[in-house]
C-alpha cells in the first residue's frame, strides 16, 4: 500500500532539502508542508494531535539573525497574563536596545516596531539569578504578574531548559513567550535538523502545560496581580541588590 503521506508530497517532491524534517514528522504522525513562499516548512500534529504549529523559514523578528524555528500553540491563560523566558545573551542585548531607543526619544518607533517582549524589559521585574538556581547563567525570566515566572519555571521546564544545550548552541537565542493566551518559542536554528525539532517541541510541550497550570493559578487568583505601575528606561541596580540579573 503506498503511504498517503508520499502520494500527497509526491514522494520526495515537496521536501526540497529537508528530507529528514519531513521523515521526522511522517514518522511521527504529524503533516509536513513548503511554506507558501517556498522559504521553509510547516509541521502540524497529525489527526487527533495535540493544537500546535512548528515553522521553519525567515525570521519574524529582528532578534533571530538567520533562519528561525518557531512552535505556537493556545496556552488558555488569562490574556493578560505575559511571561517570557529567554536566554541571557539575547535578554541583554534586547534591554541595551531599548534602552537606547528610549533615550533616544524615539518613543513613537519603538511603539510600532518594537515588539512587545522587548518592551517588558523595562516595564516587568524580572525573576532574580538567586532562584534560577542551574539556569542563573544561560537564561533570565520575567512576567508581568510579580510570581507567575518562578511559578512557570517548575522542575521539568527547568530540566528541558537545561537540556536545550544539547540540541542548540550555547551562542544562539531562544525566547519562550506567552502573550495573549498563546504561548511561542523561537529560536534561531540554521539547520532545521530532526534532533532540534524534537528537542524544541520536547521543551515547547512542558512550557505549555506549565503556562496552562500558572493560567489556572491566576483564574482562581492564587498568583499575586501586583503590577508595575510606571513605564520607564532600565535603571541601574546597587550592587548586591536581590533583584539585579
Amino acid at each position: 500500500m503506498v503511504n498517503p503521506f508520499r502520494r500527497w508530497f509526491g514522494g520526495s517532491q515537496g521536501r526540497g532539502s529537508w528530507a529528514a524534517a519531513a521523515e521526522w514528522a511522517e514518522t511521527g504522525g504529524h503533516r509536513f508542508a513548503r511554506s507558501r513562499d517556498g522559504s521553509g516548512f510547516v509541521v502540524e500534529p497529525g489527526k487527533g494531535g495535540a493544537g500546535w504549529r512548528l515553522e521553519w523559514g525567515a525570521p519574524q523578528r529582528r532578534y533571530i539573525d538567520g533562519p528561525e524555528l518557531r512552535l505556537r500553540a493556545e496556552a488558555g491563560p488569562p490574556g493578560d497574563l505575559q511571561m517570557l523566558i529567554a536566554t541571557r545573551p539575547l535578554m541583554s542585548s534586547l534591554e541595551q536596545q531599548v534602552f537606547e531607543e528610549f533615550t533616544e526619544s524615539n518613543l513613537t518607533r519603538m511603539d510600532d516596531s518594537t515588539p512587545e517582549e522587548m518592551r517588558w524589559l523595562v516595564l516587568y521585574p524580572k525573576v532574580p539569578r538567586a532562584e534560577l538556581g542551574v539556569l542563573r547563567e544561560r537564561f533570565g525570566a520575567l512576567s508581568n504578574l510579580p510570581r507567575a515566572a518562578p511559578l512557570w519555571l517548575d522542575a521539568p521546564l527547568r530540566q528541558q531548559l537545561d537540556a536545550s544545550s544539547t540540541w542548540l548552541a550555547a551562542d544562539k537565542p531562544l525566547a519562550l513567550v506567552l502573550q495573549r493566551s498563546r504561548l511561542t518559542l523561537r529560536c534561531a536554528l540554521a539547520e532545521p535538523t530532526p534532533a532540534a525539532m524534537r528537542g524544541a517541541l520536547g521543551l515547547f510541550g512542558v512550557a505549555l502545560a506549565a503556562a496552562r497550570r500558572v493560567g489556572a493559578e491566576v483564574m482562581r487568583g492564587a498568583v499575586d496581580a501586583g503590577r508595575p505601575t510606571a513605564w520607564g528606561p532600565p535603571s541601574a541596580l546597587p550592587e548586591g541588590d536581590p533583584n539585579a540579573v
